[in-house]
């Protein structure tokens, strides 16, 4: 049986971010991946991000703010 588990390599251990399932000990490939930059400022949305011929506006955020509202479906109570 494989189970896929990320983690992270730190001064030299590999720290699991969750425990395996139903194995005590087992052999393990480990396969390193390139890290990547990425530009967080990039992922959020800012006043004005958007082009177009109408902005956004601070309405706008207010109305797009989440609130955790209670009939949303999402289980917030």
């Amino acid at each position: 049986m494989l189970q896929t588990i990320q983690g992270i390599y730190r001064n030299g251990k590999v720290e699991l971010a969750e425990i395996p399932q139903d194995i005590t000990e087992s052999q393990v490939f480990v396969t390193f991946f390139k890290p990547e930059s990425v530009n967080r400022a990039s992922q959020f949305m800012s006043f004005g991000m958007f082009s177009g011929s109408q902005q956004s506006t601070e309405a706008d955020f207010r109305d797009a703010e989440f609130n955790g509202d209670i009939d949303d479906a999402l289980g917030w109570a």
